[in-house]
């Protein structure tokens, strides 16, 4: 009998689901069994498939960690994110990877920590890593939506969580999209950014950086 996480093929796995923690209405972090041999650095991202459906979720979990978690926005029209949300424990999951070259360099520079939405997920398997003295912006549409809130509160050298909604939120939020915050607020300095979310929002963060913060450097990973 096959054991119960197993590699399929180099660089393909089958692995189960241990358990699933809502962290709002529509999100969710789902624990994973790791696959013996499987190895990743802080940042990257799996493929996982379903049904002839593929879709990337980056690891949430430190490499050193004996799980694997990754955070999931529950989409309508989602076919992946809907059978994550329902599947029972212990359901078979198949992925491949890991991928990316997402990850933290030790740097003379600041880290500063742009994310939105579920983009905050592999910075916080940087931090979990060990990544220190970095300040993190994430930007929601509603306190609900800051996800690891308190992870990063305690850890960040810097915490704003940026809401972009109703005007209520925690002690210390700005209000406003993590550009304004950028734009408006952070001390001219050179930066080592790392930036995950939407391609709207880092397009707009990369031309922001070009014209105030010319001789930082950028990273950054797309979310869909």
């Amino acid at each position: 009998m096959p054991a119960k996480s197993e590699i399929i093929s180099p660089g393909s796995y089958r692995t189960q689901i241990l358990s699933r923690r809502w962290l709002s209405e529509d999100t969710f972090e789902m624990e994973l069994r790791r696959p013996a041999g499987f190895v990743f650095l802080a940042g990257q991202h799996i493929t996982i498939q379903f049904e002839g459906n593929e879709r990337d979720y980056s690891l949430v979990s430190a490499p050193h960690e004996s799980s694997l978690l990754i955070c999931v926005r529950r989409v309508q029209a989602g076919v992946i994110s809907t059978a994550l949300a329902a599947l029972e424990k212990d359901a078979d999951i198949f992925f491949t990877g890991p991928y990316g070259y997402f990850t933290f360099r030790d740097s003379f520079l600041k880290p500063v920590f742009v994310a939105t939405g579920t983009g905050i997920s592999p910075l916080v398997s940087m931090i979990r890593a060990g990544a220190k003295a970095y300040m993190a912006l994430h930007g929601a549409a509603s306190e609900a939506d800051l996800y690891y809130r308190e992870e990063m509160a305690k850890s960040a050298r810097i915490y704003i969580p940026c809401l972009s909604g109703n005007g209520k939120g925690p002690p210390g939020a700005f209000f406003g999209r993590v550009t304004a915050y950028l734009a408006n607020e952070l001390p001219q300095d050179i930066y080592e950014f790392y930036l995950c979310g939407g391609q709207e929002m880092i397009r707009d963060v990369v031309s922001l950086v070009d014209e105030r913060f010319s001789r930082s450097r950028v990273y950054w990973e797309n979310f869909y």
